[in-house]
């Protein structure tokens, strides 16, 4: 599929690309929106730079994927951002939920940035090209997020005293909830049907797990067995009092004025 002129023309083809377009959008934007929230409170400069950059580059890749929606016939980057209700994003529960301790962030980072990796290899071979071109970049700039994190992660689980304590707490947090990361919603048997992704959500949880593993091993951090399914579904516009929360911080400016242009 060439283009979204040639999706509009398959029934379901871009209803199913459009549910999987706001999937990474909203994963994406939100992710940044946290990551943001650490500016002028890391732990020191260099990681209050980190996170300003890595924040940087999420929103930056939402926008990407928002302007594949207004290419499909949605409206432009800043309303889809800015201007839809909780019931209308398709994050995963887990990312909306506020950042914690340095620890909780950074196993949650990782655990994310894993997945998306997995989820952006395969998208790199989707049958819908623009966006099959435009992970290319993005893969390169998340590569860098995953090799930060992954340090952070092994150094403070294998640290010995608080700082590994920390983390194990931290693991058994998110692990009731990690398990909706790879959730494709109610598209899924179309997305794969159409090609626009060429494997599921047990698919893409087998491969996660198969690379973070090692890295609980590195950490001395016991595995806690396979994830399961949370039973929220943020792909399916279920959420939780968290993401309220953040929408109204993170759409306070627009909201003065949604009509302005700045």
């Amino acid at each position: 599929m060439e283009s979204a002129a040639e999706a509009a023309k398959i029934s379901g083809y871009r209803e199913a690309l459009t549910e999987l377009l706001f999937q990474l959008a909203d994963d994406e934007l939100v992710m940044g929106h946290r990551d943001s929230e650490w500016l002028g409170l890391a732990p020191d400069i260099e990681e209050d730079v980190a996170f300003s950059s890595i924040a940087q580059d999420e929103v930056g890749h939402s926008v990407y994927y928002f302007e594949r929606l207004h290419e499909l016939g949605e409206t432009d980057s800043d309303r889809l951002a800015f201007d839809r209700g909780a019931d209308r994003r398709r994050n995963a529960v887990v990312l909306e939920r506020p950042n914690g301790d340095w620890a909780y962030t950074i196993a949650r980072h990782f655990f994310y940035d894993v997945f998306d990796q997995i989820r952006l290899e395969a998208l790199s071979t989707s049958g819908y090209v623009p966006l099959a071109h435009g992970v290319t970049k993005i893969r390169r700039e998340e590569h860098y997020h995953l090799l930060h994190m992954r340090l952070w992660f092994t150094r403070l689980g294998s640290a010995g005293g608080e700082a590994t304590e920390r983390m194990r707490r931290a693991v058994r947090d998110l692990w009731t909830e990690i398990g909706g990361l790879f959730s494709l919603g109610d598209a899924e048997s179309r997305l794969l049907e159409f090609g626009i992704i060429p494997i599921g959500a047990a698919e893409l949880k087998r491969r996660w797990e198969d690379q973070v593993r090692p890295a609980f091993e590195e950490a001395k951090i016991p595995w806690p067995g396979s994830p399961a399914v949370p039973e929220i579904d943020g792909r399916k516009g279920e959420h939780t009092s968290d993401l309220e929360r953040l929408l109204d911080s993170m759409t306070e400016v627009f909201r003065l004025d949604p009509a302005a242009k700045w």
